[in-house]
This record gives C-alpha cells, structure tokens and sequence, in this order.
C-alpha cells in the first residue's frame, strides 16, 4: 500500500515506523532539513523536503498515486488544506487529519457541508479525555480500556513493595480462585515486555496487565484486593489548555467539584469563562503551599496536564506526597514513561500515542477491530477478526502454534458470546480475537492471521 504522511515529527515518525514494519511504501514530508535528515537515518521510508500545503511538494511525493494520505503536521491548516488538494487535485481515495484545535466539531461539520471527505478527522486531546476519564475512582490501576463492543475490559496495575501478588506464577494464582473469565495477559517490566505464561512469576514493580470480562470486573477488583472510590468526589487539574478544559467540563457533568490550577492570568480568565462550575484557580499548581491552602489532602485525584513533561511529573510527585489518592500525568516523551511509574505515578497518558493508535485503528480497517500501544511501543494490543478460509478455523487453542510472545487475551463468538478463552476453546470464521503481543512478534502474528487467506501482513487487511 502507497502511503503518504505529512508531517515527520514525533506522530510522523511514530506512525511511519509503524506502517513500514508493515510492508507499505511510505513517502513522508518535512519542512525540517535537519529532521528529513534523521527520518533519512531512521526509517526505510522516502522522504520529501518541503510544505504539505504545497502542490509542487505533495506531486514530488507522489500523492497522485498513494492509497491513502495522513496529515499530522503541527499545523491544523496545512493538514486541511493538504486534505483538500489530495481529494481535489490528486484524488487520493482514504485521508486522515490531525486537528488540534478546540473548534474540531465545527471543522467537520464545515467539511462535511463544503464536500470535502476526510475519513478519519483525529482530535486527540478528546482521544486522552475517554481514557484519562474512567481511571479515576480506582487509585490501584493505571489504565482501563474496554474492548469487544464494551464486554472485555483490560486493565493495568502496579505491584508495589508487599502485595500479595508479588511472587506469585500464573499457575498458582489460577488456583487462587480468580473469575472465570478472567487473565493475566502482559507484564511490562522495566523496559522487557512479557507476554506470561503458566510458571512465569509476578514481581515488585512490575506493571501487570489483566483482563476479565466487563460483567465480572467488579469481582476481579474484589479477588485483588483494589480499592473503588465510593465517588469521585472532588479533583484539581494542574493545567488551563485544551485538555484540562476537556477533562473539567466531563467531570462537571458528572458533578465533580473540580480546581484547575493555571499561572497565566489571561488564560485563567478564558478557562473560568469556559468552564461553569470550575474554580479556576490563578496559581502555581506545582506550588505545596498553595495545594495545601486549597485542600489537597484527600483529594479524590490529581492530574498533572501541562504541556511539560517534567512539570507533570514533578507537580504529581509533590501531589502524592501531599495526600492526594490518585495521580495521572500527561507525558509525551515515550523514554519517560518507564521513570514515571517508579516515580509512583499511578497512570500516564501520550498524545502522541492516542494519535498513533488511532491511526493505526483506522488505517488496518477490515479483520482490525482496534489497536492500542503499551509501554514505549514495546507492545500492543490488536483484535483481529479470524479471516475466511483461515486455516487454524476449528482447531482448538492448544493445538495452534501462536508465536512465544503472542496470548489470545479473548474471544467475541459471532453469536455474541465472550469468553477468556482456555486451551479446549476453538476459534471460527469470523471470531474476533484479541491478542497481546511484543513488537517483535508482531510481524509474525499478522503472517499467521493473514497467510492462508492469500495475503502477507496486515497491509493485506486494510481496507482498499
């Protein structure tokens, strides 16, 4: 597949990776010389130099010929209007934009009347609110993501020095009487990924992934020993950009009693006239003194959303010292992620992942239900649905030779049903599976998916 991206900063670069692993030809454009130079050094893809919003740049990167163009530069305008040339002057059959702006509901609304057919329009700080959103009653767990129309959750925790799971292989917690349906499917251990089987062992500090089906969530908590606030209650928010603002009005609706820190005066004044019931607060959120005049301790959670990695983390760390009982960080530099969980910050959230993911999602349309990116990119949850003419259509698990690093983590039958599949369960036709794998593992999962229906790869199940 001929792909075309324009933008090659971190999304770019990110995304690009992703797409050439995956066997397209893909042409990236920079205005940048001295990042075309490390795309050049970086990546097996082509490089154009030059402005996306130009003709005379996007025929020199082939657009004419591309199956699908992804406009992610840091500019709203250039990705609208490269769109716009794509569709009108290039006829490029699939177009995917990033738009940062607070007015996106008005930009596809004015897209859709004007003709112009961006098929995936990506907002990403509301891609971050829907996860940072159903975190934040749950001091214990880092992430919740819910796949399968809603009917498997997946969730992350900590194993901190003195929990009960410390030690402990995945045959002996079988035995412990989890839920039924119900599996420790990834450990992220510094920066190794493990994909566990039966007599790998948990241990301190490790960040441990499992999964149950939504219906039995509530009883996995309880055989865990996590705690669920009552109600969240009340919540500061370091942070007056568009995130922040996001998150704030969600949780008024939901009647939080939010404090959103922000040093800029004028910035304040644009927030409180935003927000309805939001004490904006004109003040240094990273400050002890002025947390713990406004009330800190106890506080249900505390989310550090500034546009600066090191604030987040540092704002958060003084946050858990001062008693509030949950922490979320917004950290963009993937290096840092492993640091802010030792660092005791109970949940991280990337733009650029959120970015990543969804483009990725849409981008493998057709037998890819989802993706999502754990860690550094170091592992990844895909739903496949099980091609026709699949050879292992029938056979039972255990029978199956999935790659080392690869779990079927579960199963939605075409009649509905969802079970956390067992070594006897068998997979058909037209089942979706979701799996969980290392990076590494990928490519060869993707040729186990899609080699006997005739196709190399997940460029092979995209939607043409």
């Amino acid at each position: 597949m001929r792909i075309v991206v324009a933008g090659g900063g971190g999304v770019g670069e990110l995304v690009s990776r992703r797409l050439v692993r995956e066997g397209n030809e893909v042409t990236i454009i920079e205005p940048n010389p001295d990042r075309c130079a490390h795309l050049n050094d970086a990546l097996d893809a082509r490089v154009v130099e030059g402005d996306a919003a130009s003709f005379r740049t996007l025929r020199a990167a082939g657009l004419a010929a591309a199956d699908m163009f992804i406009a992610i530069t840091n500019d709203d305008r250039a990705n609208l209007l490269a769109c716009l040339a794509a569709q009108s002057e290039f006829g490029v059959p699939v177009k995917v934009a990033r738009v940062r702006s607070h007015e996106v509901e008005d930009w596809r609304e004015a897209c859709r009347r004007t003709g112009l057919k961006i098929d995936l329009l990506i907002h990403p700080e509301s891609e971050l609110s829907r996860r940072i959103l159903p975190v934040l009653g749950y001091p214990g767990i880092t992430d919740i993501l819910d796949f399968a129309e809603g009917k498997i959750r997946l969730f992350g925790m900590f194993l901190e020095r003195g929990h009960w799971l410390a030690g402990k292989t995945l045959v002996e917690l079988a035995r412990m009487g989890p839920p039924k349906h119900s599996l420790v499917v990834m450990i992220l251990r510094g920066s190794q990924v493990i994909i566990p089987r039966g007599q790998d062992a948990l241990q301190v500090h490790d960040h441990v992934y499992a999964l149950t089906r939504t219906d039995e969530f509530p009883e996995m908590l309880k055989f865990l020993g996590l705690e669920q606030a009552p109600k969240v209650e009340r919540v500061f928010i370091l942070g007056g950009k568009q995130l922040g603002i996001l998150v704030a009005e969600e949780l008024e609706r939901q009647g939080v009693r939010v404090k959103l820190f922000e040093t800029d005066a004028a910035r304040c004044e644009k927030v409180a006239a935003l927000l309805k019931d939001t004490m904006v607060v004109h003040g240094d959120g990273t400050d002890a003194a002025t947390l713990i005049e406004e009330g800190i301790e106890g506080v249900d959670a505390y989310l550090a959303l500034t546009n600066e990695d090191e604030q987040n983390l540092i704002a958060a760390m003084l946050a858990r010292r001062l008693g509030a009982r949950k922490l979320v960080a917004l950290i963009n530099r993937l290096n840092y992620l492993p640091l802010a969980h030792r660092l005791g910050i109970h949940s991280t959230v990337s733009l650029r992942l959120a970015t990543v993911d969804r483009i990725l999602q849409f981008a493998r349309r057709g037998d890819v239900q989802s993706v999502t990116t754990f860690g550094d990119e170091a592992a990844e949850a895909i739903e496949l649905m099980a091609p026709a003419g699949w050879r292992h259509a029938g056979r039972r698990l255990r029978d199956v030779e999935f790659p080392r690093e690869v779990v079927a983590g579960a199963l939605l039958k075409k009649n509905g049903e969802v079970v956390v599949p067992r070594g006897n369960d068998v997979i058909e036709e037209g089942d979706r599976i979701l799996f969980f794998t290392s990076e590494k593992a990928l490519p060869k999962l993707e040729e186990m998916m899609a080699a006997s229906a005739g196709r190399r790869g997940l460029g092979g199940l995209w939607r043409r």
